[in-house]
């Protein structure tokens, strides 16, 4: 018997490289691709440049304007450089976006596929779960398993993740059933393959495309929960950075030291405008229909 992967060794390949020089030719995705890109070096290279640590306290600095004694970005309150805490909260809202999209996109391709395949009761079951859940408005339910964690970054990717599943395992499931009456899917049964090895091997790679765009999307999803739940006081807790509570500490000083809610501000909106775009691309690069050859 043998155990090779019953879709084609062409089509694959073929299925792919089309998707790339259409998700190439998409303007809009190249320019995400950019803001992204950008944003994460300045992130994780941006501290090395930097005369100042994200904890440096300077009192004789406070509310320090913009480009005034080596602070790129200003001060803060406490004379800390604000350039250095949007960076290193940028480390932090991006390992958390990116934590957020596997464990999300893992758990919910899983679930997706299982319900997808075997239909009846199993769907049924697991579909009503996912129902359960997308029924909770997410902040409310984000909200309320924070005040019961001890909020740290691993602990707010969790529970941000156990928001996020859901929307994946609608896609998969809706994709699995269209693949499952395929002929590939026909003769892995005639030839007994198990139904691990036709989900997991043969299934679920058929519909990476989707997954994909949902994964990008997630992203974005995740890096504005994480600073809206931190924005609120139920995520990440200073002096530990993050954009959320960056914001949470400029609302007292809107009128007199705005850049301390603009930069943390303009840092989320190209970050999740980026990862948007991207997934625009992607959806677009990888539907069937759109006129790219």
């Amino acid at each position: 018997m043998t155990s090779a992967p019953l879709t084609s060794p062409v089509r694959r390949p073929l299925i792919q490289s089309r998707a790339l020089r259409r998700f190439l030719s998409h303007r809009l995705a190249l320019i995400g691709v950019i803001m992204v890109l950008s944003l994460t070096l300045a992130c994780f290279i941006g501290p090395h440049l930097l005369p100042y640590d994200e904890l440096h306290i300077d009192l004789r600095a406070r509310f320090a304007p913009p480009g005034t004694g080596g602070h790129i970005f200003g001060t803060d309150p406490l004379g800390r450089d604000i350039a250095a805490r949007l960076f290193h909260a940028g480390q932090i809202s991006m390992a958390v976006g990116f934590a957020v999209m596997i464990i999300a996109t893992a758990f919910g391709s899983v679930v997706g596929v299982i319900s997808g395949y075997y239909g009846g009761r199993v769907s049924a079951v697991l579909m009503r779960i996912v129902d359960a859940f997308l029924s909770f408005p997410s902040v409310f339910l984000l909200l309320a398993l924070a005040a019961f964690i001890q909020p740290s970054p691993v602990m707010i990717a969790l529970i941000i993740s156990a928001t996020s599943w859901m929307e994946v395992a609608r896609i998969v499931e809706a994709e699995v059933k269209s693949l499952r009456n395929q002929d590939f899917v026909q003769a892995a049964h005639m030839l007994g393959l198990s139904g691990r090895w036709i989900m997991f091997r043969e299934l679920l790679p058929n519909a990476i495309g989707p997954i994909i765009v949902a994964a990008s999307l997630t992203v974005a999803r995740a890096i504005l929960l994480e600073a809206y739940i931190s924005f609120l006081g139920y995520g990440i807790q200073p002096p530990l950075p993050s954009w959320g509570n960056m914001l949470n500490g400029a609302q007292q000083y809107l009128a007199s030291a705005p850049w301390l809610a603009i930069v943390p501000g303009v840092a989320i909106t190209i970050a999740v405008t980026g990862f948007n775009f991207i997934g625009d691309g992607l959806r677009d690069a990888f539907d069937s229909r759109s006129g790219g050859r």
